[in-house]
């Protein structure tokens, strides 16, 4: 159990009989939250378009920022499921189970219609990579496909509405699910896969587990049905996949933003990486800074000195808080690091007047020197602390804080 939770759930007293709601927080919040339920909304996909092989892809995509803003137009998506076959063998009349084979069942996925078209062109961008149908213009129309642009220059269109059962010569012969390459079919070895995979993260506590889904192929897609009688209804697609097989991984969600352990998670273009104004102390894994550890050293000892019960709880929730957040942290890493991203805006003076009333700056004296940054008595010619400026300069030509 978490360090001071034992505490908190038994209260002042000295009675220590099990109740239900000591029972539910013995069983979920230990070790933080160890097994407590996820949530079904904390989750994050990524669509791994083969751009790295496929000119065209690239060219449509660009880049991996746009394809990750896929994965936010996904309203809800099914874990993999799995059929295993089970054969009933007789062993002298007795019944034995054998196993078979394995079957990956296929997974839906419910985007949103958004309105940019984005999952429109991704949907358009697979129907015209793997058939010839959407190729053919009509009413005179440029056959764009999605982002990938005009595939075909015929002058007039295609005549969809003309009988040519039985006519000698056909304008058009390409119809249906092209085996070739995009480009030339030249590609010796088939026609590579669009997607290379579908990446599923379900996120809890700080960590991920994932499911990867290798080589997905559409079977089913659907668009929505607009109708006058759902005033509040949304609009959405949704699709069936199949799959060859799954692999699962787990780890930490990291601090670099876009995330590099869970593929494009947490830009800074599409998510707010601002902290909570109501973050508690000592839940942030910082140094300075909102819900860090010095914000959290002067939250306990706030509740200390305000007296009471309610005051000593409060310094001890804090307390708990720190402790679960550092417990396992590098604190001369994450103080570092963080001087490092400050040291430009420190050695500009460009804080705000009551930050720099604390700190300090070149020539004027911080509220806390002397306390984190010691000076010497007056008349004492040993050398003197520099200010949080001039540490911010060092930084910036010596790199690092030692």
């Amino acid at each position: 159990m978490a360090f001071g939770q034992d505490f908190i759930l038994k209260g002042f007293g000295d009675n220590e009989g099990l109740r239900d709601y000591a029972h539910a927080a013995k069983t979920f919040l230990t070790n933080g939250y160890q097994f407590a339920p996820r949530s079904k909304y904390l989750f994050h996909v990524y669509f791994t378009i083969n751009t790295a092989y496929i000119p065209a892809l690239r060219t449509a995509f660009g880049d991996n920022q746009e394809i990750a803003t896929i994965g936010l137009m996904v309203k809800n998506i099914q874990l993999p499921n799995y059929n295993i076959s089970v054969e009933t063998m007789n062993q002298y009349n007795r019944k034995r189970l054998v196993q078979t084979k394995i079957d990956y069942q296929p997974v839906q996925v419910e985007f949103h219609d958004d309105g940019g078209d984005l999952v429109r062109d991704l949907w358009y961008s697979y129907y015209s990579y793997y058939y010839k149908d959407p190729s053919q213009k009509y009413d005179n129309l440029a056959p764009n496909n999605g982002n990938l642009g005009p595939l075909v220059a015929t002058p007039n269109g295609f005549n969809y509405n003309a009988r040519d059962t039985y006519a000698a010569t056909r304008s058009v012969n390409d119809w249906g699910y092209i085996g070739e390459s995009y480009t030339d079919g030249s590609n010796p070895g088939g026609k590579l896969p669009f997607f290379r995979d579908i990446r599923i993260y379900g996120i809890d506590q700080h960590k991920w587990a994932s499911y990867v889904l290798i080589n997905p192929m559409i079977t089913e897609w659907q668009h929505d049905t607009y109708d006058y009688a759902q005033g509040n209804g949304t609009m959405s697609h949704r699709m069936t996949i199949r799959y060859e097989t799954v692999k699962y991984g787990a780890g930490a969600i990291g601090d670099v933003r876009p995330d590099t352990n869970v593929v494009g998670f947490a830009d800074p273009s599409y998510y707010d990486t601002v902290p909570s104004d109501i973050t508690r102390p000592g839940s942030n894994a910082k140094v300075l800074g909102q819900g860090g550890l010095v914000d959290a050293g002067i939250g306990i000892a706030e509740d200390l000195a305000s007296g009471g019960v309610a005051g000593y709880v409060g310094a001890a929730q804090k307390a708990i808080a720190a402790y679960n957040t550092y417990k396992d942290k590098n604190l001369a890493s994450i103080a570092n690091k963080e001087i490092q991203q400050s040291a430009t805006t420190i050695a500009k003076g460009a804080l705000p007047a009551a930050q720099r009333a604390v700190i300090g700056t070149a020539g004027q004296k911080g509220i806390l020197d002397g306390v984190f940054f010691p000076t010497p008595p007056k008349g004492d010619n040993r050398a003197v602390a520099p200010t949080t400026t001039e540490l911010g300069q060092q930084i910036l030509t010596q790199g690092t804080v030692r």
